[in-house]
């Protein structure tokens, strides 16, 4: 699995309140952080022509972010979601999705949450590798 990645429990708490909230549909949003820690989230809106299957950040929330990142503002680490009526892996159309930017995806679903690192050549779905997630 590789390095862990530490994360707040109080993070992680926000997170599955925010995607049980939006069940039926999948709740989204960014997470910030640094090489071995998430720090903080932001939920945004699931702009998805179908958000009860899958997500889209809102993209004029994303660039916000991207704009405070460059300003010296938190580091964009990744980008969370919810699998209402799934697991925590990531689907086949999360990984057509994802770029293979090394970013972090954290999955939440009603079993817990799994985190996931987005490569090329990874072994799920040819995008995503397994990252050790350690609630602090």
């Amino acid at each position: 699995m590789g390095m862990g990645i530490r994360v707040s429990r109080s993070v992680l708490i926000g997170i599955q309140r925010i995607s049980a909230d939006a069940a039926p549909r999948e709740a989204c949003g960014l997470l910030f952080g640094a090489a071995d820690r998430i720090t903080d989230w932001q939920a945004v809106e699931n702009v998805a022509e179908e958000p009860e299957r899958r997500f889209e950040i809102e993209p004029s929330a994303l660039f916000a972010a991207l704009r405070a990142e460059r300003a010296g503002g938190p580091k964009i680490i990744g980008y969370w979601h919810s699998h209402p009526s799934g697991d925590a892996t990531p689907s086949i159309t999360d990984a057509a999705m994802a770029q293979p930017d090394g970013k972090l995806w954290l999955i939440v679903a009603r079993e817990g949450e799994k985190l996931w690192r987005a490569e090329e050549r990874a072994p799920l779905h040819d995008r995503f590798t397994p990252v050790e997630l350690i609630p602090v």
